[in-house]
Formats: structure tokens, C-alpha cells, sequence
């Protein structure tokens, strides 16, 4: 009698997990589209939608989320502490990345000293420094855990070529060394200084910064790249916010896959002549548009030091320094 009802219950799941097998495949067929994570890549369909607003609640609160539920992170959305107690013991090591090539070596040592005053306190940390004149970078003195590795890169004639190598040098130089030595890996521009601290907060799998010029203006006015003729082209109505190449990392293993990708669009435009509007800049802004990133740090991350401090800005933590652009490029 037992051996009936146990065939009968068996028989009975079998039918009923058969029969809701078939009417999810039935009801899949109506469906646009399935759910897709944020760090997957983005389908055609999802990238029309309106244009989220940093700003979107109050002047004086910026937003925490993103619509692809990634956190933007600013000043009073985390706990240090907290965090610092989770990350500590997990012994991470985190790769940064700058290039000083002719003039911009001036910057190096300014950059190195405010790092190591503020970014990643207590964990180990590497810097990369890629440089034409590896006499040039001066020998900061750093503390227990933190190592300086200057790497010799050739110089180009032209700043626009000197910013469109870069992608291809930080993805060559993950697959050849940095894969085997740190976890994450964040890449900086030179020019610019630690004001406070950056920790573990910014860590995840792929990281960006908003522009400090446009976080706060609609997307049509956002500089991308128009022209249909380029891999880096956005129409006027796609995008969410437009980031800036001065700040970009996370898992190394996603920034090489990252930096890879804009490599290989930007030698698709130089294969038909073209430059990308913004160069780097542009192809990161069209790949963050298909690869969404998974955490989003404010303008507080990334800010100019000519504009003045707006009241949605509780402090400032990495900013450029004011320069003559024109004589460093020349």
C-alpha cells in the first residue's frame, strides 16, 4: 500500500513540474525581454529609457541608486568603519595605475604623497607609474605594504596618441604582470590629488566616476561621440551619465576585459581614420552605456578645483589641479 502511494506522489510531482516546465515556456515566448544582471551586457532594448538624475531628488541630495540598482557611492551612504573591519582581513591588494609622460612627471610626486596619506589606508596597495623618463619619477617614501613599480613606455608625438594608448597599455600590462599581483586594480590621471579618504567603499567589480562637468545638465548635452562613422558613437537619446577617464577600475579581471574592449573599438576608428571626440573618454562612455558598471562613485571622487563646491557635495576627495593644459600638452 505504501509503495502505491509513494509511485502515486512521484507520479503526481513528475506530471505537475512537467506541466509548469511547459507553461513557463509558453508564457517566456510573450516576453520582450528576460532579467538581466547590471553587469551583463546591456541589450539594445534596456538602453532606451529615461535618463537618470543625479540631482533627481533635492539640489542638496544626490542620488543613492542607479535604475541597473548599482550604488552610487558618496559621503554618508556607507560606514567606513564597517568597512574597514569586513575588508581588512581579506588581505586585498590594489593596483593604481597613472601615466607620466613628458611634463606630467612634475605631478608624480604630489600624487604619490597624497595617496598615501588617503587612499587605502591599511591595505596593501601598488602603484604603477608608466613614464617616458623613468629618471624623472622621484622615489616617494612609502609605508609597510605599499610598493612603487615605474614602468618604461614610449613617448608619442601627440597627446591624442599618448591618450588613446593608454587602454592598450593597462590591458597589456594586466595580462602580463598585474593579474598575479593585486585584486582590484583603479586607473587615475597624474594631474591630480587625494583631498580625503578613499577606501574600500569605491571597491567592486567594475567601477565609474561621473564627469564633475556634467552631472548636473540632460544627456543631449553630454560631449559623446556623434558621429555614426565611430565605435563610440551614442545617439541623443541613450545614456545614463557621463563619466570621466580621469577615474575608472575594479576586479582586475574586469578592467582587463574593459580596457581590452576600448582598445579594439578604438582601433576600429583608427582602421577608417577616425578620433574618437574625446578619445579614451568617448569609447569609455560608449562601453559603460552596453557594460553597466557596478558601482558608480559621485563627483566627489572626481572633482575640478575651478568650480566651487556645490552644497550636494558633503566634501571632496580626489580633484584635479589647477594647470596650463595647453603647455603641458606641447
Amino acid at each position: 500500500m505504501r509503495c502505491h502511494r509513494l509511485a502515486l506522489g512521484l507520479g503526481f510531482c513528475l506530471l505537475s513540474g512537467t506541466a509548469l516546465c511547459l507553461l513557463w515556456k509558453y508564457f517566456e515566448n510573450w516576453l520582450l525581454i528576460s532579467y538581466v544582471p547590471y553587469y551583463l551586457p546591456c541589450p539594445e532594448i534596456l538602453s532606451l529609457y529615461p535618463q537618470p538624475k543625479l540631482l533627481e531628488q533635492r539640489p542638496t541630495e544626490l542620488l543613492t541608486l542607479t535604475p541597473w540598482l548599482a550604488p552610487i557611492v558618496s559621503e554618508g551612504t556607507f560606514s567606513p568603519e564597517l568597512l574597514q573591519r569586513i575588508y581588512e582581513p581579506l588581505n586585498l591588494t590594489i593596483g593604481l595605475t597613472v601615466f607620466a609622460v613628458g611634463k606630467y612627471t612634475r605631478f608624480v610626486e604630489h600624487f604619490l604623497e597624497s595617496a598615501e596619506r588617503f587612499f587605502m589606508r591599511g591595505h596593501r596597495v601598488h602603484y604603477y607609474v608608466f613614464t617616458n623618463e623613468p629618471a624623472a619619477i622621484p622615489r616617494v617614501p612609502l609605508g609597510p605594504g605599499r610598493r612603487l613599480s615605474v614602468l618604461l613606455i614610449q613617448r608619442h608625438s601627440r597627446w591624442e596618441e599618448i591618450s588613446t594608448r593608454r587602454m592598450e597599455t593597462i590591458s597589456r600590462h594586466i595580462a602580463e604582470r598585474a593579474h598575479r599581483e593585486v585584486d582590484y586594480i583603479f586607473c587615475l590621471d597624474v594631474d591630480m590629488v587625494f583631498r580625503n579618504p578613499w577606501g574600500p567603499e569605491t571597491l567592486g567589480d567594475l567601477v565609474a566616476a561621473i564627469h564633475p562637468g556634467y552631472y548636473a545638465v540632460p544627456r543631449q548635452q553630454f560631449p559623446y561621440e556623434r558621429r555614426h562613422t565611430s565605435t563610440a558613437f551614442v545617439a541623443d537619446d541613450e545614456g545614463d551619465f557621463y563619466y570621466g577617464g580621469a577615474v575608472f577600475g575594479g576586479r582586475v579581471a574586469k578592467v582587463y576585459e574593459f580596457t581590452r574592449g576600448c582598445h579594439m573599438a578604438i582601433l576600429a576608428d583608427k582602421a577608417n581614420g577616425i578620433m574618437a571626440a574625446w578619445q579614451e573618454e568617448s569609447h569609455l562612455n560608449r562601453r559603460f552605456i552596453s557594460y553597466k558598471p557596478s558601482k558608480v562613485l559621485s563627483p566627489e571622487y572626481l572633482w575640478d578645483d575651478r568650480k566651487p563646491q556645490p552644497p550636494s557635495l558633503k566634501l571632496i576627495r580626489f580633484s584635479t589641479l589647477d594647470k596650463d593644459t595647453s603647455w603641458l600638452r606641447s
